[in-house]
């Protein structure tokens, strides 16, 4: 018990001491730490909050004086060598456990000016040369165990949490890491070879290098790297390796002995016969450039002969075919024009996009019409008057002429031949005796017409498509009746009558060219057509009658957008009274003789376009089995309702979009077995294996696979 009695002790005199406010020397052995942290709050004023975890006892040893600021710094330094760490919270100064000492409030600094070497700090370095991810495992061990250490890759920071001296020593390691490279950049510009292939074959040299002799790789190494544009190459590293590297470009960079090679160039979407032409415009302004910036003695002047054309290092022939068959181009050119129009034909070669044109067709029309009229007829010995209007069929002398057919000439259980006459529409009520009759007529229509209609079609960018839904009807352009003529007994023969007939579709027509610009607006050249034949219209001599709605026009719609073409709003009222004069102005009487027609027309047509950009294979899908769910749901339901006079047979369907895909095919058939391989036939075997082999009748019940799209 004599150690702590003495740490008491002095602890006590250093108290006394505060009095005089003279330097004090600091000698503890075996001391309790909140003793400690009690003196110092006499000492320098400070005010302190101790963790309840902060235990231990404490040795200093002093051999001089020391004033209130770097007392404060021994203790801070007591602190660390304890595990301990002060953390300044406003007035106050919490002593706690360093391992949790950089989740509190400790202040972050720029420099270590005016903050204790051993206070815990938080500091964040920028870092200017190299990557701070590359610095922190070098830094890890230069960390204690509670200190932190991270960087932040956006913005290339290193965030240090720990003492401030070694915050203020890791600041300085990094200054002398953080250092610009001082590696050269080279730029060697290539004449005949190609800047990739030449990358290429370095590449592979540097590498084998390296494998077979690791003591080589020792110092920086040799980067290399192909610029196509201007068929230079970039090199980097030290002055030895660039040296080397050069000095084997000069050697690899030498013309060919003959004057053009010929390659096959295969392009995967764009058509090879389309790009003879513009690759052969191309390849002529390519040569004479490459003429006039190199001119060579004796050159030939201009395009020789057979579409060829000249290009430096003499007359070289540039030739550039079409190979339709596998869809590939042929060119014969000197080396350097080659790997121009090569970079061309890989810009020109691209995949393009697709365009989904919707269109719209919604037509809403209403139809009224309302006909009342009387006319009636006196006849007489001496006398006779009636009123007949044109009400068409239903006017009085029709059917007067009716009745006579249906009253005269007939016997019993016979029926007179209408199929000419023209029966008038509505009510006809007559009424009469001896000699007055009085015919009434009425009519009352409605008619309502809801058409929606949407072609879809796919096309290419730049590409014009069409598609027609409807029939091929047969319009009459002319009629023709041979002469008659006598025969040698004097009957007369009847000329042969035949009429010409020209078909034209109608239907829905959608003619649709897109241009998708620049973002994702798509320019279209739209030609919407819809026309369909009027039933009631169909004259016997004329033919049919047809009602034709056409749009031509070109728009500009962004991807998704729907967009208006066009349309028809129509209301039309037409009323037509007839009547006796002075007779039919009588109120009330005056209906006797009048005959008054009105109608009402009204007709909404709206066309929309619906375009959609199908840049990728994913899009296209997507569409395309929204698409292909519809038409299957449809299928199902109609499957559901079943045929009534066939139970037994089902409707076609779609088949599922998973089949589809397991199976390789949207046929309605069992995909084929993997046969095993088998043995080679003999000379005899083979005879008969290659003959033909005739398909054998099926005598079981099952059926037959459907080739359809549907299931059974």
């Amino acid at each position: 018990m004599r150690r702590p009695i003495l740490g008491v002790l002095l602890l006590g005199s250093l108290l006394a001491l505060t009095a005089t406010a003279a330097p004090v020397t600091l000698n503890l052995k075996d001391a309790d730490i909140n003793a400690l942290v009690e003196s110092m709050s006499v000492l320098t004023g400070k005010n302190f909050i101790v963790d309840p975890r902060v235990k231990g006892r404490v040795t200093i040893v002093s051999s001089k004086p020391m004033d209130e600021k770097e007392l404060y710094e021994v203790f801070l330094a007591v602190l660390g060598v304890h595990g301990f760490a002060a953390v300044p919270s406003g007035n106050v100064i919490k002593i706690v456990p360093a391992a949790g000492a950089k989740q509190e409030s400790i202040p972050t600094v720029d420099r270590q000016r005016g903050v204790e070497p051993d206070q815990i700090v938080t500091r964040i370095i920028q870092v200017q040369n190299v990557s701070a991810a590359q610095i922190v495992p070098i830094l890890r061990p230069l960390i204690p165990p509670q200190g932190h250490l991270a960087a932040y890759t956006p913005t290339n920071v290193l965030i240090i949490s720990d003492s401030a001296a070694n915050v203020e020593r890791i600041a300085s390691i990094i200054g002398r890491v953080d250092l610009a490279s001082n590696e050269e950049v080279e730029i060697v510009p290539l004449r005949h070879a190609s800047a990739t292939e030449i990358v290429r074959v370095l590449t592979a040299l540097e590498q084998g290098k390296a494998r077979n002799d690791p003591a080589a790789a020792v110092g920086t190494p040799a980067r290399m790297v192909a610029d196509e544009r201007t068929n230079s190459i970039l090199l980097s590293g030290d002055k030895a390796s660039r040296l080397r590297l050069r000095t084997l470009i000069s050697h690899l960079d030498t013309p060919v002995d003959s004057g053009g090679n010929t390659q096959v160039v295969y392009l995967r979407y764009a058509k090879a016969k389309d790009l003879v032409t513009v690759l052969q415009g191309v390849s002529k302004n390519l040569s004479n450039e490459a003429a006039r910036n190199a001119p060579i003695p004796g050159q030939a002047q201009g395009a020789p002969p057979g579409g060829g054309v000249s290009s430096g290092g003499g007359a070289s022939l540039v030739d550039i075919q079409a190979d339709e068959a596998t869809n590939s181009l042929v060119i014969t050119a000197p080396p350097e024009l080659i790997r121009s129009l090569r970079a061309v034909i890989a810009q020109l070669d691209v995949r393009r996009a697709q365009v989904l044109v919707e269109a719209v067709i919604a037509e809403i029309s209403a139809e009224k019409t309302a006909e009342l009229g009387v006319q009636w007829g006196v006849g007489g010995n001496n006398a006779i008057g009636f009123t007949n209007f044109d009400a068409g069929a239903s006017s009085l002398s029709n059917v007067l002429g009716l009745a006579r057919q249906l009253d005269t000439g007939l016997s019993d259980g016979e029926f007179p031949d209408l199929s000419n006459a023209s029966i008038p529409q509505g009510l006809q009520l007559g009424v009469g005796g001896g000699d007055f009759g009085a015919l009434i007529s009425a009519l009352a229509k409605d008619a309502d017409t809801n058409v929606l209609s949407t072609p879809t079609i796919v096309t290419l960018d730049n590409e014009a498509a069409e598609i027609v839904v409807g029939q091929n009807v047969p319009f009459v352009t002319g009629s023709y009746t041979t002469s008659t003529s006598s025969g040698s007994n004097g009957d007369t023969q009847v000329g042969n009558p035949f009429q010409t007939i020209q078909r034209q579709d109608v239907g829905i027509t959608l003619k649709v060219k897109p241009q998708i610009n620049e973002g994702n607006a798509v320019k279209l050249e739209i030609a919407q057509e819809v026309s369909n034949v009027v039933a009631s219209a169909n004259a016997a001599t004329q033919g049919p009658t047809t009602n034709k709605r056409a749009i031509k026009t070109n728009v500009l719609v962004e991807d998704g957008q729907i967009l208006v073409l066009g349309g028809l709003m129509d209301d039309q009222l037409n009323e037509s009274a007839q009547k006796v004069p002075l007779l039919g102005d009588v109120p009330l009487l005056g209906n006797l003789f009048r005959y008054r027609n009105t109608s009402k027309t009204k007709r909404n047509l709206m066309v929309f376009l619906h375009p959609i950009i199908l840049r990728d294979p994913a899009q296209g899908t997507l569409y395309t089995s929204s698409k292909y769910s519809y038409i299957r749901e449809q299928q199902l339901a109609a499957r559901e309702k079943g045929i009534s006079l066939l139970p037994d047979v089902q409707s076609p369907t779609l088949k599922p979009e998973e089949d589809v895909k397991r199976q390789g095919t949207i046929l309605n058939i069992t995909p084929p077995a993997q046969s095993p391989p088998q043995q080679p036939a003999t000379k005899s075997e083979g005879a008969a294996a290659s003959a033909p082999v005739a398909p054998s009748r099926s005598t079981s019940a099952e059926p037959a696979a459907d080739f359809g799209f549907g299931d059974r």
